[in-house]
């Protein structure tokens, strides 16, 4: 007996017609994921350079010279550290380079006068946490656009350092009054070395971006970090509180500015309040969009910020080592800063279509 069809009954027609199913290749997760991160573009574009400067110069691979590197950035690292925070919560930070030289010349002069040195470094870390949190209340409770409020504090916080100062260098050492047993202290943190090896300047850069890296990845801050970044409006609704995460992320990239302020402080150990940190802002802001992060919020990562603080690094040593002009190095750093936000914006257009 047949139906309609001339099939059998009981029998559907489309199993008839159906071809069989071929069996799936096989994937890989991780290597899929691996592949397709934006952090594997640049630690090839990192290698690619290293290979390059290894040929091109004869001492860019000495232990010395790599050793230096290290120290070079670490001060540059700590703060895109936490500049990787505040950029992923959807915000910008211009007043970094001010709260470096206001914190640091700060923590300075209290030694010299002769405060012991865990308090100095606590109201140091103190200051650049305040100046955070007032960023982080202009942008959220201000309804001000983050660039414009930190932009003005950029303004303030030099002023403050200024006048602290009275505008005149300040020297950390026994003849301006520091103890000595302080100032050995002091100039180890940002002088010393590790097993007389390590600079401690990087042993603080490989610390604060192990704990920068737990704290983004692996907690729920963290993801409300990226939750917030990606879509303020819908971590609303899902019930995150938008402003505290914000202003958290700012005191974080405060007090982040602050230590690496006062070990600078701590190497040198001079600074003028009109010069220390000029600048910094757009270095810090360059190595975190290099490494990954969007100037729109909601993606980046501590180690993709620091492969691109180890680009920047590494290209301020090669030029140098090549021989090549300051003012030529400029321009590389320059162009640099633009192609890593052009293929930022490239690539945000592909996802988005």
């Amino acid at each position: 007996m047949t139906d309609e069809t001339g099939t059998g009954v009981g029998v559907k027609p489309a199993a008839v017609d159906r071809p069989a199913k071929r069996a799936a290749p096989a994937r890989v997760p991780w290597l899929a994921r691996l592949l397709t991160a934006k952090e594997t573009g640049v630690f090839l574009a990192l290698v690619c350079m290293c290979l390059f400067l290894a040929f091109a110069t004869e001492s860019f691979l000495t232990t010395t010279n790599l050793l230096n590197v290290g120290r070079q950035i670490s001060l540059l690292g700590i703060m895109a550290v936490g500049m990787t925070f505040v950029l992923v919560a959807g915000e910008i930070d211009l007043s970094v380079g001010s709260i470096y030289a206001l914190s640091g010349l700060a923590t300075g002069m209290l030694v010299i006068a002769g405060w012991p040195l865990l308090p100095a470094l606590v109201l140091g870390l103190m200051i650049g946490a305040s100046i955070g949190l007032i960023n982080g209340l202009m942008s959220t409770y201000g309804r001000l656009p983050s660039l414009i409020a930190t932009l003005g504090m950029l303004s303030i916080v030099r002023g403050t350092a200024l006048l602290l100062t009275d505008g005149q260098p300040v020297t950390v050492n026994e003849r301006n009054g520091a103890h000595p047993d302080v100032l050995a202290s002091f100039e180890f943190m940002g002088q010393g070395y590790l097993f007389g090896i390590v600079p401690m300047q990087l042993v603080f850069f490989i610390l604060v971006a192990a704990i920068g890296w737990l704290v983004l990845s692996r907690t729920a801050f963290g993801f409300r970090v990226f939750a917030v970044g990606g879509s303020a409006k819908a971590a609303r609704v899902s019930g995150i509180h938008v402003h505290s995460v914000k202003i958290w992320a700012f005191v974080i990239m405060g007090m982040l500015a602050a230590l690496a302020g006062i070990l600078s402080m701590a190497f040198l150990p001079s600074g003028q309040a009109g010069r220390t940190g000029l600048g910094l802002e757009l270095d810090v802001i360059a190595a975190v969009v290099v490494g990954g992060a969007s100037l729109s919020g909601g993606i980046g990562t501590i180690p993709g910020t620091v492969l691109g603080v180890l680009i920047i690094g590494v290209l301020r040593n090669g030029l140098v080592l090549m021989g090549v002009s300051p003012f030529m190095q400029e321009v590389m750093i320059g162009l640099v800063i633009i192609i890593a936000v052009a293929i930022d914006k490239w690539s945000m257009r592909s996802r988005a279509s």
